[in-house]
């Protein structure tokens, strides 16, 4: 069995899995800190490819499996929002890391990273949305039943998943991200594990109550906010306008659509440059608003 990309980290008396990638030592000393959240039925892995382009920028990151995923093991129940933002900051604290972080999710991880800029404000320099879910999806009753039917999806994926019948399936479509190297033998091996479905589907099924968490409190018009979208602005316009709220929103906002990405390939090798401009824009933002 190949050994998973970085460690595991003890929070509470459990773990999760965590990769660094970017500067060390003496010149991670002081450097912000991006924290990658990955999306529903996601992983650290997602992001390999984006650490590697931030790596490449000097920059410093940690992305990790959410409790139940990936190569973590589950936490208590149940999966919402709140308990997924307490594991974030106790991860942060178990790596010694207290700020300042930029905070980058990817669709359902949109809503999480949200959620932690308004429960700790203090430790958050700014947010990239990345093809990010928006909590207003839910007040739509169409939109709020496909939501559930994905969570019926990913349930289903469980149960033939524990009959070993996903592992074709991983082979075939584990990789649409375009991501590089091992991370896509890692990839496809999560992608058909039955544990990471039935964890998947628990989170799902607190998608709304986790919207409603975060439709409660607004981010802070000074936070900068970066929201970066798969495809032109012309693709899905209904969502396009949601997405972008948050940036509008901010006095420091930042809008990039990438014009033939896709919801998954948006962080592969191909689109994963237009995320790291985001992150630069946050950055920048930050600086010039808390000039030393």
């Amino acid at each position: 069995m190949v050994t998973p990309r970085g460690a595991m980290v003890e929070i509470g008396g459990r773990t999760l899995r965590a990769v660094r990638a970017g500067p060390s030592g003496e010149a991670r000393a002081g450097a912000p800190l991006i924290l990658l959240e990955h999306g529903a039925f996601g992983c650290a892995t997602d992001w390999s490819v984006v650490q590697d382009r931030l790596a490449s920028a000097g920059l410093r990151s940690i992305a990790y499996d959410r409790a139940g995923l990936g190569h973590s093991p589950p936490g208590p129940v149940p999966r919402d929002g709140r308990a997924i933002v307490a594991d974030m900051h106790a991860l942060l604290q178990a790596m010694g890391e207290t700020g300042p972080v930029v905070l980058v999710g990817h669709s359902m991880g949109g809503l999480m990273v949200r959620l932690y800029a308004v429960t700790w404000p203090e430790q958050v320099l700014g947010v990239v949305l990345v093809d990010a879910v928006a909590p207003e999806i839910m007040k739509d009753p169409v939109r709020a039943r496909g939501v559930h039917a994905y969570g019926r999806l990913l349930r289903a994926v469980a149960a033939i998943a524990r009959l070993g019948l996903m592992r074709p399936v991983a082979l075939a479509v584990g990789n649409r991200m375009g991501l590089e190297g091992g991370a896509t033998v890692e990839k496809r091996r999560i992608y058909g594990a039955p544990g990471h479905a039935h964890w998947s589907a628990e989170e799902v099924a607190w998608w709304p109550a986790t919207s409603d968490m975060v439709s409660a409190a607004e981010l802070a018009d000074s936070l900068p906010v970066a929201v970066v979208t798969a495809g032109s602005e012309t693709v899905m316009p209904w969502l396009k306008a949601l997405q972008v709220l948050p940036a509008h929103a901010s006095r420091h906002g930042y809008v990039e659509h990438v014009r033939g990405a896709g919801h998954a390939s948006l962080l592969g090798r191909r689109f994963a440059v237009p995320i790291v401009r985001g992150v630069e824009h946050v950055l920048a933002a930050s600086a010039a608003g808390n000039p030393a």
